[in-house]
């Protein structure tokens, strides 16, 4: 009989774990507490050992069809043009592939048979207990199901990390700024389509992400540490009103009218995720849930993606979840804690302090 499995999350971590579980055999479900796919969002790079494990996926030649190429220019508070580059052309993204968010999930949803695993949106577990075969879960409608293994790939804020290992509070690290994202359709920046544009004043920065069928907003502020519910949207657009209200730089005002009118906004902290094990018993943790690296690193997506695929295929291997939970971390974790201390520079160049730091990343893409 196939072992049941339950993944908690639908982004890049889950669906990617699915795929694999499923191609291993094992009868996958899938919750995800958002009512779909979360699309929105800067465009993403899948690189590095990524791009192996797509193509092992047979994905490969689907994400290099939807490959975002583009120009990319940083304005005045006037709109003026600061800088024109190619963010892709620039040495460190050399080989790799960016691709918008929203394409990059839709190909990993299409490739996992809808016939054979499950993939239920709106829902979440509200209580698990570990017992002698296997986990009971509960789920936020009252209903109970038995699985063999439960996999939590929910996130920075996972439901099952709190459930399991504790409140986030002892994992979490804060950098010291918060970012928002959804699809902004109605503005446009007056430039050709496939442009991503940006504006930067002293802790804030505001993007515009345009491709042909619409457009993507993104804003960033530094600030000390919020009082904020990861769930709660009208907060999160009152926080965002509250720091970009009076913004009349650039296209703030017209991508935050957009921002809060949408009913997919994301909004989180600038933060890290550091657990000392990844497991506890028959379940585990894949991607942020485990190791968030925060997106200042563009790693997130590719070290997610790679993090389900070895987690996979060590529960393939060692047949024993012990010993192949353990081997995944032994594997993924150096990798995991390599790209978390990249998170510094990036920070300094995407949300300058000061003017010299500003005149910095102005400088740094005049350079090239």
């Amino acid at each position: 009989m196939k072992k049941r499995v339950l993944i908690s999350g639908a982004g890049f971590a889950g669906l990617t774990l699915a795929f694999w579980l499923d191609k291993f055999c094992f009868d996958v479900t899938v919750v995800e507490y958002a009512n779909g796919l979360r699309r929105g969002g800067s465009p993403i790079d899948v690189r590095g050992e990524a791009l192996h494990i797509v193509q092992e996926m047979g994905l490969l030649d689907k994400i290099k069809a939807k490959e975002f190429i583009h120009s990319d220019e940083m304005v005045d508070a006037n709109g003026e043009t600061l800088v024109r580059f190619a963010l892709n052309a620039q040495p460190e993204y050399l080989g790799d592939i960016e691709i918008h968010r929203g394409d990059l999930l839709d190909i990993l949803y299409e490739a996992i048979p809808r016939e054979r695993v499950k993939i239920l949106f709106g829902t979440s577990i509200a209580s698990m207990s570990e017992e002698s075969d296997g986990v009971a879960v509960v789920f936020e409608d009252g209903s109970s199901q038995h699985f063999d293994y439960v996999f939590g790939a929910d996130g920075t804020h996972s439901m099952v990390r709190r459930l399991i290992f504790g409140d986030e509070k002892q994992f979490s690290k804060f950098f010291g700024a918060y970012f928002a994202f959804a699809e902004v359709n109605q503005v446009d920046s007056g430039r050709p389509k496939n442009t991503g544009v940006f504006y930067r004043t002293l802790g804030k920065q505001v993007l515009l992400y345009q491709f042909m069928n619409g457009a993507n907003g993104v804003l960033m502020f530094r600030s000390p540490k919020l009082d904020w519910d990861f769930r709660d949207k009208a907060q999160h657009k009152q926080i965002l009103h509250d720091v970009f209200g009076e913004v009349t730089d650039w296209k703030t005002q017209e991508i935050l009218e957009a921002m809060l009118l949408s009913d997919n906004l994301y909004f989180d902290e600038v933060c890290q995720i550091h657990v000392p094990e990844w497991h506890k018993g028959r379940v585990a943790l894949v991607g942020d849930a485990a190791h968030a690296p925060s997106f200042f690193t563009g790693m997130g997506t590719s070290l997610a993606m790679i993090g389900a695929a070895r987690l996979a295929k060590s529960l393939i291997e060692y047949g024993d979840h012990h010993t192949a939970f353990a081997r995944y971390q032994d594997i993924h974790k150096p990798f995991a804690e390599e790209i978390q201390s990249r998170i510094v520079q990036g920070q300094r160049y995407q949300l300058p302090e000061t003017e010299e730091e500003l005149q910095a990343s102005i400088d740094r893409f005049r350079k090239g």
